[in-house]
């Protein structure tokens, strides 16, 4: 039973803007949706997420899994009751985060050991399937092979077709009829790879197709043939979404590519390191200069942080240490990002997206650094 379904509303080019539909209810594209990794995003809570709009977030299997364990979250009534959250999640494999461990990979599936204690662990297809039906998010990942790059032709062919058996596999595990399965294309920066993964896991049926192995260290200027081709030949009806991506630039290319969902940890991270998206680029308030600044973050922002405090009172959180300096901040990055994704939502609808992504290269391009 195929459960998700994207109602094009709008189009500019190929980007698209409108509404997917799930067993939850809906939700709008192009979506930005925050990374919550152990089932927080780190330094706020679900009622953070309700005043901010968020519609979709992220939760990490292979973290989540090892603690507290599938077992416990879904004797808790699974992640929607656990994390408090009521709107729409979805869970990452945790194919990314076991591949950064060289673990020992077959063709029947891969070993790790726990980042936490050691212990040894084994991930197939079919066990990310049941592992992720336990957590019970709206949207669930395959178990993908995520190589990093650069690296040879043969290695990327090999990770392709690990992945498509790998997909076929979960497809057929696949019992939840509340729970969208979305299927992964691989195949790095190679436009002829990523043109045959695309074509052979949109033959498997999924209910939305994630973009994986992209952004990983290759410049925009690779990844992006290599995005097209993707994007060119998934399904129109089912939405695209491009996973680990979160730099404005990338973002609204992308979006000119027909995606439709992206995630990254870069507005959180950033947050907690003191610098802060704006409608300038990037803004470090860490700096001595922001310490007799009584303007806000960004002059051009209406999130409620921008409303209420100044770069110098935030710069003051961040000297002395305050916790509460990360929050405010992470509130922001993540309601400039909700904005920006909603400008390329009102743009595609009034067929201006060009203006818009000149506008994010020109600021963005020459000092944001992938």
């Amino acid at each position: 039973m195929t459960i998700a379904r994207l109602q094009v509303e709008a189009s500019d080019g190929r980007a698209r803007t409108g509404t997917v539909t799930t067993a939850r209810g809906t939700f709008r594209t192009p979506c930005f949706m925050p990374v919550g990794t152990r089932g927080t995003v780190r330094l706020l809570d679900a009622a953070d997420l309700d005043s901010l709009g968020a519609q979709v977030v992220l939760a990490n299997t292979y973290h989540l899994m090892l603690r507290p364990g599938a077992q416990t979250v879904e004797a808790l009534g699974g992640l929607h009751r656990f994390t408090g959250w009521g709107g729409h999640l979805l869970t990452d494999s945790g194919g990314y985060q076991v591949f950064s461990l060289n673990p020992v990979v077959d063709d029947e599936g891969v070993t790790f050991r726990s980042t936490y204690d050691g212990s040894s662990h084994r991930l197939t297809a079919e066990l990310a399937v049941a592992i992720q039906e336990r957590l019970g998010a709206d949207i669930q990942m395959v178990l993908d092979v995520c190589t990093a790059l650069p690296t040879t032709d043969d290695i990327l062919a090999t990770a392709m077709e690990r992945t498509l058996s790998w997909a076929a596999r979960a497809r057929a595990a696949h019992r939840r009829e509340d729970q969208s399965l979305f299927g992964i294309v691989q195949g790095g920066a190679s436009v002829d790879l990523r043109a045959e993964s695309a074509e052979r896991t949109a033959a498997l049926d999924f209910d939305g197709y994630g973009i994986g192995g992209l952004s990983v260290g290759e410049p925009l200027e690779e990844m992006l043939p290599a995005l097209d081709a993707v994007t060119a030949r998934l399904p129109a009806e089912r939405p695209r979404y491009l996973m680990g991506v979160g730099d404005p630039v990338s973002i609204v290319e992308s979006i000119a590519l027909g995606v439709d969902m992206f995630d990254c940890v870069l507005p959180t991270r950033l947050a907690r390191h003191g610098t802060a998206l704006t409608s300038e680029g990037r803004r470090s308030l860490k700096l001595a200069s922001m310490a007799g600044d009584d303007g806000p973050i960004d002059t051009g922002c209406g999130c409620p942080v921008c409303h209420r405090w100044s770069r110098g009172y935030l710069r003051h959180l961040f000297t002395v240490g305050e916790p509460t300096a990360g929050r405010l901040l992470t509130i922001h990055n993540i309601s400039w990002l909700f904005a920006l994704v909603e400008r390329a939502r009102l743009a595609i609808s009034k067929a201006t997206l060009p203006e818009l992504r000149r506008e994010v290269a020109a600021i963005w391009q020459p000092n944001f650094v992938r």
